[in-house]
């Protein structure tokens, strides 16, 4: 599924309350801006038998006072199951999920800092990751330049259009 498309059901699937499917046509750009970065159209996300999604809580070695908690994206089903020793042992399940959901979803996770997403089956040394503060100021960054724009192009309309 391509981005367009993930977007499309992205916004079929949202609640039809008159502003959610608006919500996420206004920050699709950004949507796609960041998963076109990414090298995978989908990845997997380990969940619990609750359908949570499995998150670690990373140290800083030089301040171990500092943490952050974060969701790992996987290429594929294999990296996904081969559990870092990072991660809690627990039953879970990797769940293939398109990009731009995962990044939606980060919008709205609070306890969630970022999203780690391997990029190389069985390499687990380099990922991008995506911070979900980075991600919320690029979303209000987009939307105040589309209101600028709709102003903009208001105030360009003749005074007798009607």
């Amino acid at each position: 599924m391509n981005l367009n498309q993930q977007i499309q059901v992205l916004i079929d699937n949202a609640p039809q309350d008159g502003t959610t499917p608006q919500v996420v046509r206004a920050i699709a750009p950004v949507l796609k801006q960041i998963a076109q970065q990414l090298h995978h159209s989908q990845y997997y996300i380990l969940q619990t038998l609750n359908s949570d999604w499995v998150s670690t809580v990373l140290s800083n070695r030089g301040n171990p006072n500092l943490e952050k908690r974060v969701i790992y994206a996987f290429p594929t089903r294999e990296d996904a199951l081969a559990v870092p020793s990072s991660m809690p042992k627990m039953p879970a399940y990797a769940l293939p999920m398109p990009v731009t959901h995962i990044l939606f979803q980060l919008v709205a996770m609070e306890a969630v800092n970022s999203i780690v997403f391997f990029e190389t089956p069985g390499n687990r040394s380099a990922a991008i990751e995506v911070r979900r503060e980075d991600l919320q100021s690029l979303i209000q960054l987009h939307l105040q330049q589309s209101q600028s724009q709709q102003r903009t192009k208001r105030s360009n309309l003749p005074p007798d259009i009607a």
